[in-house]
C-alpha cells in the first residue's frame, strides 16, 4: 500500500477476525520496519514484548477493564522503553562510525542524560511514539489492522510482564486483521487550526 493510502486509512480498530493470523513472515517484516524508527543519540531505547501466551491475555485484559481487543487480536505488543539505555554500553549505538565521531557523542550522550530522570523517561516516551508510528504503518502497508492503548492499569501489566527496573511502559498495540470497520472519524481539526508559523 503506497504510504499516503496507510496513513489515510490506519485507524484505531477494536474488533478483530480471531481467526485471521498474522504471518511469521509479515509480522518480522513489520518488527524489522520498527527498528528503523528513530531515536535520540541512536539509543534504540525500546523493548517489545510480544505477548502470545493466552493466560497472560487474559490477565492483561484484565489489567485493560476487559477491552476485547487485547485477547481478539492476532498480536499483542507493549512498547516498553529502558531509560537508562543511555548508559547501558553506549558506544555500541555509535560502533560503525569512526573513531573521531565516537569520541565526540558518546561525552555529549553522557552529558546530555546523566541525572536528568524526567528527560530519560521523557525520550522513552517519545522513541516509543514514533517506533508505534512506524509498526502500525508497516502493518497497514500490508493490510492488516492496528489500535494503539494506554486504557490499561499500568502497574499491574507491569507485573504481569516481569517489567524490569528503570523500564516504562509507553502502550499497548494490537495487531490483527479487522472483524469490524472503525467508526467513521470523529472530527478532525482544520489544519489552520493547528499549524502556526513562526509563533502562536
Amino acid at each position: 500500500m503506497e504510504l499516503f493510502n496507510a496513513i489515510k486509512e490506519r485507524r484505531a480498530v477494536k474488533h478483530y477476525d480471531k481467526e485471521s493470523p498474522v504471518s511469521e513472515t509479515d509480522f518480522k517484516q513489520i518488527m524489522s520496519a520498527v527498528l528503523l524508527s528513530p531515536t535520540s543519540y541512536n539509543i534504540q531505547h525500546w523493548r517489545f514484548v510480544r505477548v502470545t501466551d493466552p493466560l497472560l491475555r487474559d490477565q492483561i485484559q484484565e489489567a485493560a477493564w476487559g477491552q476485547t481487543q487485547i485477547t481478539e487480536a492476532a498480536e499483542l505488543i507493549i512498547l516498553c522503553a529502558d531509560t537508562q539505555a543511555w548508559s547501558d554500553n553506549p558506544q555500541r549505538y555509535w560502533a560503525n562510525t569512526p573513531e573521531d565521531v565516537q569520541a565526540m557523542m558518546l561525552p555529549m550522550l553522557e552529558s546530555f542524560y546523566n541525572g536528568k530522570e524526567q528527560l530519560q523517561r521523557d525520550e522513552a516516551m517519545r522513541s516509543c511514539g514514533m517506533a508505534a508510528q512506524t509498526l502500525m504503518l508497516s502493518a497497514k502497508a500490508l493490510g492488516y489492522d492496528t489500535c494503539p492503548m494506554i486504557g490499561f492499569d499500568n502497574e499491574q501489566v507491569a507485573k504481569i510482564i516481569k517489567l524490569p527496573e528503570h523500564h516504562v511502559i509507553s502502550m499497548i498495540v494490537t495487531l490483527g486483521r479487522a472483524a469490524k470497520s472503525a467508526n467513521k472519524r470523529a472530527g478532525q481539526l482544520p489544519l489552520e487550526e493547528v499549524l502556526k508559523e513562526n509563533s502562536f
